[in-house]
């Protein structure tokens, strides 16, 4: 390797070290997760099986509550504008309009609110606690507005769009609560 070729190859290590210690880069980054854990789905009517709701509540443990609602904000935005990034590569408002979007909807409320537990209190308890919590706050508030498809009635909206998750979101809060502890480890805090 030339000495030119050295030098343009450390000028592009060190910007890329620096934009990776950027919030934008975090963002976007658990932005763009977001659209692949949108297309591991298993479909089921009304709602599918997505990894989504664990990329949610670890964008609030890994970024705090203002990044982690920031991030599910900017995925939401791109796929109401049009870009095919929720479940099974579909987009725009009637996305949002339609079944999926309670679930969509409290994505942003759910980072937040486990980013803010989690601010100061990262014990293995408070972690867990938070984690449950934002899975709730994003099944509750689906199953509230999947009732709207169901006339009004609550109790079918629970049965289909929250009962039916709760094994798989046992499996998910667990599996991101051993993400967490195996990243935060090596990477303790990310840009905030």
């Amino acid at each position: 390797m030339s000495v030119k070729e050295n030098v343009k190859t450390n000028i592009l290590v060190q910007y890329l070290n620096k934009v990776t210690t950027t919030q934008l880069f975090w963002i976007a980054t658990f932005s763009v997760l977001m659209v692949f854990a949108a297309q591991v789905s298993i479909p089921v009517k009304p709602v599918p099986f997505t990894l989504q709701t664990m990329l949610v509540i670890l964008s609030g443990a890994f970024l705090g509550a203002r990044n982690g609602a920031l991030s599910q904000v900017a995925y939401i935005t791109a796929g109401t504008v049009g870009l095919p990034v929720f479940a099974n590569f579909s987009f725009g408002f009637a996305t949002l309009a339609g079944p999926t979007g309670g679930y969509l909807i409290a994505f942003p409320v759910a980072a937040f609110l486990v980013g803010k537990i989690l601010e100061n209190n990262k014990s293995f308890l408070a972690i867990t606690i938070a984690m449950i919590l934002g899975s709730l706050t994003i099944l509750l508030v689906g199953a509230a507005y999947l009732s709207l498809f169901f006339g009004g009635n609550f109790n079918e909206a629970f049965k289909a769009g929250v009962l039916i998750f709760s094994v798989w979101d046992v499996i998910k809060i667990s599996a991101a609560i051993s993400i967490y502890f195996a990243i935060s480890k090596k990477y303790p805090k990310l840009p905030a």
